[in-house]
């Protein structure tokens, strides 16, 4: 009798928590498992005239650390484990766009981008290279196949539910995706990474971009040529202040703008004649309907008009909203007016736990 070969899954490990757990669940399983750590482009110290000052930034999703923590881990479970060098697509397709997107006044998600063109995008080619039938990440998110259609679902810990960040993949990339954790709730994971015997079970998540550190301010200054201007009142036409940069600014602040009398919240960005436009209404910050641009929809394109509830950021709530198209337009309008609708963040719909599609708000 010949022995059925298994099922060879590549999976993206951190050195975290998640990716761990989901490594242990998958060879559990019964999969072939291999472990693959991905490096990419980290800061290096400036040595630009006036910025000397300003030095290097690891990496936090590649530091030294994080490849020994991997390593380790991959070591307890016995199984292989390789090192990636993703610098170059991750600079090109991550960093760049990130700081062009500031440069024209725009707040760009990058973890959208990384987990388009690097996670499942480089990684899902160099995985299938290496013989993979599929690839795993440590995200809170579910694959469901139902009606012979492959569904994209929010992670069963509401808390944690990390699908927002996975809109732009395809039904055909997903035939080639797991997401172990994403049937359970944090507490659970990290009480399996304990119950597995690995050290990293206590680890501390990783809130911020991995590639700016602790300071988006100074590394914006760092590698953007930024010019002040007027910070003007919208109501008045009066000019308050001057901004140190529009790239330092987005739409809704109300902190860090520099002068009394507020509170006032940043209500437009004006790139073409450098101006901040700020109001103490704060209805001023609200809307109702956005634009998209780079629109994927995860199956087939919906009919028209669609009710979706839309997430407009990672940390919002989803508002119930009818998603158009005219004249290749794709529209948002929602029932309520939203807060801080901001261009350059991506705004992802659902039909209850699905994640229909998204796109990035102009």
């Amino acid at each position: 009798m010949v022995k059925k070969q298994k099922k060879k899954v590549v999976v993206a490990m951190s050195g975290g928590v998640d990716s761990s757990v989901a490594a242990a669940i998958l060879k559990n399983q019964g999969y072939d498992v291999v472990g693959v750590f991905m490096r990419f482009w980290q800061d290096t110290p400036n040595t630009r005239e006036h910025n000397t000052e300003l030095h290097g930034i690891e990496n936090k999703c590649c530091s030294f650390d994080a490849y020994s923590d991997a390593k380790r881990v991959a070591e307890m479970l016995d199984i292989p484990f390789y090192a990636l060098d993703m610098k170059a697509p991750f600079k090109k397709t991550v960093v760049d766009y990130f700081l062009d997107e500031y440069k024209k006044g725009r707040t760009p998600n990058p973890c959208v981008e990384c987990n388009r063109f690097i996670k499942f995008g480089e990684f899902l080619k160099k995985a299938k290279a290496m013989g993979a039938d599929y690839i795993a990440t440590g995200h809170y998110t579910r694959i469901k196949n139902k009606e012979l259609r492959i569904k994209l679902l929010k992670g069963k810990d509401a808390d944690k539910d990390q699908s927002y960040f996975l809109y732009t993949l395809t039904k055909d990339q997903l035939k080639h995706c797991l997401f172990p954790i994403g049937e359970y709730a944090k507490p659970k994971v990290r009480t399996m990474a304990k119950k597995l015997g690995l050290s990293i079970h206590n680890k501390k998540d990783s809130q911020e971009v991995c590639f700016i550190g602790d300071n988006l301010e100074n590394f914006l200054k760092k590698w953007l040529k930024l010019k002040s201007g007027k910070i003007i009142e919208l109501e008045t036409k009066k000019i308050l202040g001057e901004h140190r940069g529009l790239s330092l600014y987005t739409i809704g602040q109300r902190k860090g703008l520099g002068f009394s009398g507020g509170p006032y919240y940043v209500a437009k960005i004006d790139i073409k004649s450098n101006t901040l436009i700020v109001s103490k209404n704060e209805k001023e910050i609200f809307g109702k309907e956005l634009k998209l641009k780079k629109v994927n929809f995860i199956s087939d394109a919906p009919e028209f008009p669609l009710k979706v509830k839309t997430k407009i950021r990672y940390g919002h709530k989803g508002a119930d909203s009818v998603l158009t198209k005219e004249n290749n337009i794709y529209k948002i309008i929602f029932d309520k007016p939203q807060r801080a609708i901001t261009s350059g963040q991506s705004a992802v719909f659902y039909k209850g736990e699905e994640v229909i599609g998204g796109g990035i708000i102009i």
